[in-house]
């Protein structure tokens, strides 16, 4: 996955949003479920530094399982500043390659990896975390967006 994935999401207004489409540099990040404390606190983080992403000319989003309705509660509740996708049939996390098998507290599941892929003004994979710990992760972020230039 050298390049943007030639996918499509469904944005919070319920009208499809091709990645392709979306101003670059772009930071596509990947949570597994809205309204929990993890996926709460990052989208906050990412939030709170939406102007700064702006001035360094990224544009982000975030993209779960969950549906349109689900994330327009979880933007409303905390007031994100972030746009949201959602990936109700899968497409986008499977071509990505995080949708996988996960354990927590000793049961496995099927469900998101956290990831984060920053793509160029070319379109082309500057950086891909993966496994993401959410304290520090949107600075980083942001500091390898600015880096771009």
């Amino acid at each position: 996955m050298d390049t943007i994935p030639d996918v499509t999401v469904t944005g919070t207004d319920g009208a499809p949003l091709r990645l392709h489409d979306l101003p670059r540099p772009l930071i596509v990040y990947f949570y597994p479920k809205d309204d929990t404390p993890g996926c709460t606190h990052e989208a906050l983080d990412f939030s709170a530094l939406a102007s700064r992403f702006v001035a360094a000319g990224a544009s982000i989003i975030g993209i779960s399982r969950d549906t349109v309705a689900k994330h327009n509660k979880f933007i409303a509740r905390h007031g994100l500043a972030i746009p949201l996708g959602s990936d109700l049939d899968g497409s986008v996390t499977e071509a990505f390659g995080v949708w996988g098998e996960r354990q927590m507290y000793g049961r496995t599941y099927m469900g998101i990896e956290r990831a984060t892929f920053l793509y160029g003004a070319d379109g082309r994979l500057v950086r891909a975390w993966r496994k993401v710990k959410v304290p520090g992760h949107a600075e980083e972020v942001l500091e390898a967006a600015r880096a771009l230039g």
